[in-house]
């Protein structure tokens, strides 16, 4: 990744920030389903946590599928579902499945 002269930490606390960031907004955009995330840019909430998960892993942190969820999503994972989750249409559904890899 290309940084303009920044030093390692710097670069470091920058992406964690942007990270954090990016966290936040989706916590606040619980309208904004993770169909439609995946079928928009590729990625979701649980995409996100799993990347944290084998970041984790990565340094030898050893963190669950659900404890990285509750990090990313700021509740338990079913409880998001309960509040957030609605049913997906069948157009997003037939353009999830029509993507590579799925």
């Amino acid at each position: 990744m290309s940084n303009p002269g920044l030093d390692p930490s710097t670069t470091e606390k920058l992406e964690a920030a942007a990270f954090r960031a990016l966290v936040g907004h989706l916590r606040q955009r619980s309208d904004v389903q993770n169909i439609d995330l995946m079928n928009l840019a590729g990625f979701c909430r649980n995409c996100i946590s799993r990347w944290y998960r084998e970041a984790a892993e990565g340094m030898g942190v050893a963190l669950t599928e659900p404890e990285a969820r509750e990090i990313v999503y700021g509740m338990p994972y079913k409880t998001w579902q309960a509040l957030h989750q609605t049913p997906s249409s069948p157009e997003a559904l037939a353009k999830f499945k029509a993507m590579p890899g799925h």
